[in-house]
């Protein structure tokens, strides 16, 4: 019997593991970490063998082939035995569901954007009365879902780690948003790699597949030079048609418009209605944690944008505020480069608040864009709570206070969802 090992006991890997019992292998799953409850019980029901706060080497290196959970990194010291020198033998969740159905796969990926189009691909199919499934970085697992049920179609958001660990799998649909600097410390620092593992969304595609991109991307455009794809190769840009006018569009901003044309042309791609495309644009509101109005409080307005992990997010984000900032950013930086913003953030910044462990990075880029500027502030902090106080008592009347941190989360927060929860809750306290 072939075994399987699952690294990582999260939604990804426990919906592995379960696909894998129901497919007749023998299942064992390690996590270095805690396993959550939910999760617990989960391997529990289905008599699935794991371990906790360790990985078990004799346990873990007979395996015939490994499902790895995106937040394990490459170079993990299990997974550099010489044992697994072929690489090929650790795969991704999405990679082994892909073997167990054979539902249509519309996938999404992109430096940015990637969870606002999908979420919203995801939308119109269902509006369409189609039999879809959310899957990837947001939803159920993919594997979980083959495991239990049968969808005619999924839409995925992948990320480059998802992506790393796919080999065979095949998307009838991708959309690659946008390609900018992200996770280069996951990538030894080298974009080019980076850029790679994007690009890998388009593999095995044949000319009865679609790839849609954004056409006035440099990094895409250069790489498209440079590579001979099988799949029809569908561009759109700013002036793209939709079926809706675009200050009818549920989503506002530049970015988003973007996000919106990318789903419509994938939407259309499978046949379905501009009827029932435009009545989605006009009610999706977007996603939580981006761009997520929270509150109003003596004229000043907060807005969640949790999800900006990085400068590039955090560029759309000012570039769509209509008054006066003050920013919050700060977390773990993954190797920034913040001179992209530094223009929005004289135009449209008067206050920025660091909020992070380690603020070294940010008070030398920052302090030497505001020096001899008696109209910019730099506030520095460690905590939420400090940081959202101090925001609070910057601004002035009719100003915004934006949550766009430009960095992962992992240094104060359980992920960006955390990070955003408590945002919402520290600024509800201001009204206390």
């Amino acid at each position: 019997m072939k075994r399987i090992v699952i690294l990582g006991a999260g939604e990804s890997g426990c919906g592995a593991a379960i696909l894998a019992k129901k497919q007749g292998f023998e299942v064992f799953v390690s996590d270095s970490g805690e396993i959550k409850p939910q999760y617990l019980k989960m391997l529990d029901d289905n008599n699935i063998p794991y371990e906790q706060g360790q990985h078990t080497e004799n346990l873990i290196l007979n395996a015939d082939e490994i499902i790895k959970s995106p937040g394990i990194p490459d170079n993990a010291p299990i997974l550099n035995q010489p044992i697994l020198a072929d690489k090929s033998k650790i795969i991704s969740e999405i990679e082994f569901a892909g073997r167990y159905t054979n539902a249509k796969m519309l996938c999404i990926t992109g430096s940015n954007g990637k969870t606002t189009t999908t979420t919203l691909l995801y939308r119109i199919l269902r509006n369409a009365g189609l039999n879809v499934g959310l899957a990837g970085n947001i939803g159920q697992s993919l594997a979980l879902q083959v495991a239990n049920g049968k969808h005619d179609y999924y839409v995925i958001e992948l990320s480059s780690f998802q992506l790393d660990g796919m080999y065979r799998f095949k998307a009838d649909v991708a959309i690659l948003t946008n390609i900018t600097p992200d996770h280069l410390d996951r990538y030894d620092f080298k974009f080019q790699n980076y850029i790679n593992a994007k690009f890998r969304i388009t593999q095995n595609q044949t000319k009865h597949d679609k790839f849609i991109f954004w056409q006035d991307d440099p990094v895409i455009q250069k790489e498209l030079s440079q590579q001979d794809l099988g799949a029809t190769l569908v561009p759109y840009n700013i002036n793209t048609p939709l079926p809706v006018e675009d200050e009818e569009i549920g989503i506002q901003g530049k970015h988003n418009r973007l996000n919106a044309t990318a789903a419509t042309l994938a939407a259309r791609s499978i046949g379905i209605a501009d009827e029932v495309i435009a009545r989605t644009l006009k009610e999706f509101k977007g996603v939580e944690h981006r761009l997520q109005y929270v509150d109003t409080i003596n004229s000043v307005r907060f807005i969640n944008d949790s999800k900006a992990t990085n400068v590039d997010s955090c560029f759309y984000a000012l570039d769509a505020m209509t008054t006066p900032v003050v920013l919050i950013l700060g977390g773990k930086d993954k190797g920034n480069d913040y001179t992209q913003i530094d223009q929005l953030v004289l135009k449209k910044c008067h206050t920025l608040i660091f909020m992070g462990l380690h603020n070294e990075k940010l008070n030398e880029h920052f302090g030497h864009l505001f020096a001899n500027r008696t109209d910019k502030h730099i506030v520095d902090t460690d905590n939420l709570q400090d940081a959202v106080r101090q925001a609070f008592e910057a601004a002035h009347d009719g100003d915004t206070v934006l949550l766009s941190p430009c960095c992962a989360s992992f240094d104060l927060f359980k992920s960006y969802e955390d990070r955003g929860e408590q945002f919402m809750n520290e600024v509800k306290k201001l009204k206390a």
